[in-house]
């Protein structure tokens, strides 16, 4: 599947255009033989939806795709299923998740932007982009996307992980994560989240990959980083343990399609046996 972004579409509505319907924080999924998908046109029509605040998010190979914000509506059919975003994370095509992810960021956007938050009033939506304009005072608002690092600091042939206290079911491991501050460079706010997690100094910091990841509205820039000195001492708010692995004798790690995975898995290529 290859995704093209555009702003908007002037193609007539068709009965296959897939639609990425929001509820809260969930998604519309459609049963099929193939597994989970997403209800084009005609299939909502069958259940009774009717698409309004709809926004468009461009092709997913000839189809068009939009995003479209759900009332509270508990009677659909059986084939109909409400999913999570971080349960669809590996249940469906990389490519599918890509569009889903901003059909939510959209869709979130959109519900949290009704009304002007400096005077009030109604917001009218912008059809040459995705934006919100207040008729009355002039605000303009653009959908939230807040920036945070992420980072694989190695020492050697070791990687530095840490076990988060959001990762309260779980043993899982990752790298080191944290929203960047008003004011800071990429690096700046590298530099800090290690120490401050960490209690480390690092040096070498090259950026590695970017991924959007709405949980809620973040943008994760990936970096990789080498120890420069002093010890490891967690700050025990974020961070319940923290240590040194071996390629050979990781714990467990964050699943496939995360920038966090590929920063590991591409310390495994250059130091496992």
């Amino acid at each position: 599947m290859k995704f093209s972004c555009r702003m908007r579409s002037l193609h007539r509505p068709k009965k296959n255009d897939l639609m990425f319907c929001v509820r809260d924080d969930l998604l519309l999924t459609i049963k099929s033989s193939w597994g989970i998908g997403f209800p084009v046109r005609g299939k909502l029509e069958e259940l009774g939806i009717k698409p309004t605040r709809a926004h468009y998010l461009g092709d997913l190979d000839t189809m068009h795709c939009y995003t479209v914000v759900l009332p509270d509506t508990r009677d659909m059919a059986l084939d109909a299923q409400f999913f999570g975003l971080r349960r669809l994370y590996n249940l469906i095509d990389e490519d599918l998740f890509a569009v889903a992810v901003k059909a939510y960021g959209i869709a979130r956007w959109d519900t949290t932007t009704r009304y002007c938050g400096s005077c009030g009033t109604p917001m009218k939506t912008v059809t040459e982009e995705h934006a919100k304009l207040c008729p009355n005072c002039g605000l303009r608002v653009y959908p939230r996307i807040a920036p945070a690092i992420i980072v694989a600091v190695t020492k050697g042939d070791s990687i530095l992980l840490a076990r988060s206290t959001r990762f309260k079911n779980t043993k899982m491991y990752s790298v080191i994560a944290g929203f960047v501050e008003p004011g800071e460079t990429l690096e700046d706010c590298i530099e800090r989240e290690v120490m401050e997690e960490v209690g480390i100094r690092i040096k070498d910091i090259a950026y590695f990959a970017s991924q959007p990841w709405p949980f809620p509205d973040s943008l994760m820039i990936a970096f990789t980083a080498r120890y420069a000195s002093g010890k490891i001492a967690i700050d025990k708010k974020e961070i319940v343990h923290a240590a040194w692995f071996r390629a050979d004798r990781l714990p467990p790690i964050p699943p496939p399609m995360s920038v966090a995975r590929a920063l590991i898995d591409g310390f495994i290529q250059k130091f496992g046996s």
